[in-house]
């Protein structure tokens, strides 16, 4: 598969992520949605990851790491990387939805920060995030 291959591939996932997050949102599984929406983004800069330097993405759920190496290269227009710049602690709140799904003490104590108003500001943050980071592909 060619990096553009494996770019739509990633992007394919992402967005059934992202369908999952609504989907757990119209159930009430909140703290679901955050984690879906993290595993969304997270695969989707993976893939541009993977378009741009044709090597597989780094092991990691630190999303903004891999982004700020993306940033580091100059790969995004101007518009993205202020955007991107801006919601920097929006990035840093998906590494800990992640974190706070896979290990159970965090998970109760995020849980209950995560009601339906803020699980709706995820998925439209993560919405807005998704479409700034396909922009220039379509």
């Amino acid at each position: 598969m060619d990096s553009k291959a494996k770019y739509e591939y990633w992007k394919e996932i992402s967005d059934y992520d992202l369908k999952t997050a609504e989907a757990m949102y119209n159930s009430g599984r909140y703290l679901y949605v955050a984690f879906m929406c993290q595993q969304s983004i997270e695969k989707l800069v993976k893939g541009i990851y993977v378009l741009h330097y044709d090597i597989e993405a780094p092991r990691t759920h630190n999303i903004w790491l891999i982004i700020s190496k993306l940033l580091d290269d100059q790969y995004f227009i101007k518009d993205q990387v202020d955007y991107l710049l801006d919601n920097k602690i929006y990035f840093a709140d998906l590494l800990y939805y992640y974190i706070s799904e896979r290990y159970p003490t965090y998970k109760e104590r995020i849980s209950s920060r995560i009601d339906k108003e803020k699980a709706f500001q995820i998925v439209s943050k993560t919405k807005e995030v998704f479409s700034c980071l396909i922009s220039q592909y379509k």
